[in-house]
């Protein structure tokens, strides 16, 4: 086995093996020798081989000696350095801080250095896990657990060095791994409060281990307006860092939530949502609410693109709402096109319309002046979590809260997945997009060919239509069906369509509704026909709203 030599260290990095982020050591040599935990890789300069050398090699320095003295630059007092056994020393010519860190059996194993340059050598066998302050304190009814030794004993300090508190060994990166190692010590105390960092790596940590306790014995606590404790230390916040203990939290997993957690919510007024362009559609479902997903399907023809592009211009001009949208199987000019023309009233995309290019020109130049749309360009490419991506880009950096996806079918590409389960899938995650986000999202969903009349001949939509339909039927909070017999001999059939609401969670009151709707040829637009044509649903006690 080849000796480690003594060269001095010049930074940390991430290690290969064990994944820690700044476990592996390089030194000047070119050497590097992984600290982590059961960890111990070599590198070698020579020819870049890998040793891992066995854990009765990892003693490779004697233990440190020190004294103990007051940290001053860090609040830390001499009785609280002495309390823990922190001392001062030297290491290979320069001075470090000793943290002493103790087995299950109390005894000394390994020891934590830091650096002026704020490096972490190890010396001793750290393959057990040990931590820093449990050679302390044995057993108790609380015991406070943060990230590094100087917070603990701050937060010890506070206390009178009275209560018990320790820290991991190796910060947020490896707590959940300290946790485990030690289960059996944290078992002889009632409770456990994971006080760790303010920040998002402290957060997941603290996420990733409580649920490593019995149910109702972790608690976690956070000191208002500092990042941790040493920092509340040296900055006044003694009296938050107490509050942070004694308010702490029992940790609940996500999606359990008390009344008093959502009370705000409780209060907010009951209010319509954002309104559709048909009055009829609007009084029906109240309106369109946030984190809500509503689902159109139509054959081929019939006037969902109509629907979807009519009410697009009408969230952009009347609503002033900025939409995403996320036509899969259009290019962007082409939806321009449509949109300018449903502004105009005029069928800018066919070329014999009864319209000028200067009012095609003009009405290009106002959609585009008002800028509120976010078209995506899939080039081809339209795989669900890039879309998702998107949405979520558009969202954050755009402030949108209305999306369209047109349509549902041309994201279920998954290779070698059927084609019902990846619809399923999908239609989950868009669903729980919505929530997440608190946004609106309207998608199109292709319709299987029904037993009998096709629906390009006025066969009835029905839910089980819909590709993906039990997902589908589960996820959406409206659905909606389009009819039109293009086919019929008469007139005003061949230019009807049913607007069919097939699902309504809302209120449930909607469902069977049917709203007839006709088309302007001139225009190119949906209009609400005979307002008495609505036919109410057949609900038992059902009050129509017109």
């Amino acid at each position: 086995m080849r000796e480690i030599d003594d060269s001095p260290m010049t930074g940390r990095e991430p290690c290969p093996d064990c994944g820690s982020s700044d476990a592996l050591a390089r030194f000047a040599s070119g050497r590097a020798h992984c600290f982590g935990m059961d960890c111990g890789r070599n590198e070698w300069p020579d020819d870049s081989s890998t040793y891992k050398p066995p854990a009765r090699t990892r003693m490779a320095i004697d233990m440190l000696e020190g004294e103990v003295r007051p940290l001053r630059n860090r609040g830390i007092s001499e009785a609280t350095a002495k309390h823990f056994g922190y001392k001062v020393g030297s290491y290979r010519g320069q001075p470090v801080h000793i943290c002493p860190l103790h087995d299950l059996d109390g005894k000394l194993v390994a020891q934590q250095l830091r650096t002026q340059d704020k490096e972490f050598p190890i010396v001793g066998d750290f393959s057990k896990t040990p931590m820093f302050g449990t050679k302390i304190y044995s057993k108790g009814k609380k015991l406070i657990i943060t990230e590094g030794a100087l917070d603990a004993m701050a937060l010890s300090q506070v206390q009178d060095n009275k209560y018990p508190v320790i820290s991991l060994p190796n910060g947020a990166a490896g707590a959940s791994k300290a946790i485990k190692a030690n289960l059996p010590y944290f078992a002889k105390f009632d409770e456990v409060i994971l006080m760790f960092d303010a920040d998002e790596a402290g957060e997941k940590a603290a996420k990733a281990c409580a649920p490593l306790f019995p149910a109702g014995k972790c608690l976690i606590g956070n000191i208002n307006g500092f990042k941790d404790a040493n920092e509340a230390l040296l900055n006044g916040g003694s009296r938050q860092m107490l509050d942070a203990v004694w308010n702490a939290k029992v940790f609940r997993p996500d999606g359990i939530v008390s009344l008093a957690d959502i009370r705000e919510e409780l209060d907010a007024p009951v209010e319509w949502g954002l309104p559709w362009y048909l009055d009829s559609v609007n009084k029906a479902t109240y309106g369109r609410r946030k984190g809500e997903l509503y689902a159109v399907g139509a054959g081929t023809g019939v006037g969902k693109t109509d629907f979807l592009t009519q009410q697009i211009v009408h969230d952009m001009f009347e609503l002033e709402q900025t939409v995403g949208v996320f036509f899969l199987e259009q290019k962007p000019k082409e939806t321009a096109v449509l949109l300018a023309g449903k502004r105009a009233g005029k069928m800018f995309h066919v070329p014999d319309g009864a319209w000028t290019d200067e009012e095609r020109k003009t009405a290009l130049d106002e959609i585009t002046a008002h800028d509120r749309i976010r078209l995506y360009d899939s080039f081809g490419v339209c795989e669900w979590d890039t879309v998702k991506a998107n949405i979520e880009y558009m969202h954050h950096a755009d402030g949108i809260e209305i999306f369209y996806i047109d349509h549902l079918t041309a994201l279920a590409t998954g290779q070698g997945t059927d084609e019902r389960v990846e619809l399923e899938r999908v239609t989950a995650a868009i669903a729980m997009l919505a929530k997440r986000l608190n946004v609106i999202i309207t998608m199109v969903s292709h319709l299987a060919t029904p037993e009998g009349k096709p629906h390009e001949e006025g066969g009835r939509v029905t839910i089980r239509h819909f590709k993906g339909s039990r997902a589908i039927g589960f996820w959406c909070h409206f659905m909606f069906g389009l009819e039109r017999n293009q086919q019929a001999e008469d007139l005003v059939e061949r230019q009807t369509t049913t607007f069919r609401i097939l699902k309504d969670r809302y209120t449930g009151q909607s469902t069977g509704m049917t709203i007839p709707l006709n088309y302007n040829h001139e225009t190119g637009k949906l209009y609400q026909a005979n307002p008495f044509a609505v036919t109410p649903a057949l609900a038992v006690g059902f009050d129509t709203p017109f």
